[in-house]
């Protein structure tokens, strides 16, 4: 494995359909699941088998649907759950079985009614009974963002003797700062002895809006499995948004980090997501929202008709977005205008073009965002014979 390789583990189809109301059938799941093989995905996460006779099935009919991703099932650290997973997988061509169990003192004390050896017993035997079923074994050490260093490293020491290949390390709950959470990777990869053979992965919630930001800060401290869903839903405020962490990457050639997705699927990708389990996607929200590549400031736009590059750090085409937006608000200035005009059909002289505004600045008070429509009959009423 190339050192600046990061694999996309893609947990729509888990974490991201724990959302209320986005619930999949299991045509939807397959049909997104395919989606996520020509995307590029490393890993889907195809669903958590135990938990129902329709999830079960959904998983090891995804198994069936694709072939390049590894198709990961996820278990607590129940040999009920292993077992039930590993059955679901038993079509997967490149089949992983993801179980662990929450090892921060919360977790232990208040959740599990437990004690840390007692969590440490519990882990390896789960690591050991899925490696029975198959050789790729994630571990997750729930809730490790609130796990303290050094008990975390005993745990991973003790599941990566077991045979775990991926160490999964959560910040279940968003708390962590990206410094504090990159600090944790770091300890991590110096402290645990063997920790060369197993593959650091992040997995960040987004309670306090930091999941990308920490999942690049693991990144940059030697995770190389970023765990993250389409439009950044999940659980709560949702998870590390796949978008971001891709672009970031791509745009940012000084992380020395490269990926397998087709980025130009991106939108088309989001798209699909967003219809099938019903959760549109914000407008600002980076990358794919419908005002990513949006601009109704007349200083902004007037930089981007003259260089895309001064408002804009990615192409639209990159992500798979036919061009930017030139939206008509009571902003914008003449050089948008005299553009829009251009783009259906009105040539305006500078004369022309002085009038135009005027009359469309009255137009545009009375309205949040002017048309094509409008703007052609601004241009028709001030200049009939303009062609």
């Amino acid at each position: 494995m190339a050192d600046t390789q990061i694999f996309i583990f893609d947990t729509t189809l888990r974490d991201g359909e724990q959302v209320p109301g986005c619930k999949l059938n299991s045509d939807q799941k397959i049909e997104i699941a395919q989606q996520l093989e020509k995307l590029g995905v490393d890993v889907i996460e195809a669903g958590f088998p135990v938990s129902s006779p329709g999830d079960f099935k959904s998983v090891s009919d995804i198994c069936q649907a694709v072939t390049e991703p590894i198709v990961c099932g996820l278990s607590r650290a129940v040999e009920r759950d292993i077992e039930v997973a590993a059955a679901a997988l038993k079509h997967a061509r490149r089949p992983r079985i993801h179980t662990g169990i929450g090892t921060s003192d919360m977790h232990i004390r208040h959740k599990l009614h437990s004690t840390q050896e007692a969590i440490i017993e519990r882990a390896v035997a789960a690591v050991k009974y899925a490696k029975s079923f198959t050789e790729d074994v994630e571990f997750y050490a729930e809730d490790a963002g609130r796990t303290e260093n050094e008990y975390l490293a005993r745990v991973l020491e003790a599941v990566l003797a077991a045979g775990a290949t991926v160490l999964n390390i959560p910040d279940t709950t968003g708390y962590c700062l990206p410094e504090e959470y990159g600090a944790k990777i770091r300890y991590l990869r110096e402290n645990v002895r063997g920790i060369h053979k197993a593959i650091l992965s992040t997995h960040c919630h987004n309670d306090l809006g930091l999941a990308t930001a920490n999942s690049i800060a693991g990144v940059q401290n030697g995770a190389r499995q970023v765990e993250c869903t389409i439009n950044g839903i999940g659980e709560r405020a949702g998870n590390t948004s796949l978008e971001e962490v891709v672009m970031i990457l791509r745009q940012h050639p000084d992380l020395n980090c490269i990926t397998n997705i087709q980025t130009r699927l991106l939108n088309e990708t989001s798209q699909m997501v967003s219809e099938l389990m019903g959760m549109p996607v914000q407008p600002n929200k980076a990358i794919v929202g419908a005002n990513a590549f949006a601009h109704s400031s007349g200083i902004h736009q007037d930089g981007v008709i003259k260089m895309r590059e001064t408002y804009e750090i990615i192409n639209p085409l990159d992500v798979g977005v036919d061009h930017s937006k030139i939206v008509l608000t009571a902003r914008s200035g003449r050089a948008a205008i005299a553009y829009r005009a251009k783009t259906i059909g009105f040539e305006l002289s500078k004369a022309e073009l002085d009038v135009v505004y005027e009359r469309f600045l009255v137009v545009a008070d009375g309205k949040k965002e002017v048309g094509d429509e409008d703007l052609a009959g601004i241009i028709m009423n001030e200049f009939a014979a303009v062609v």
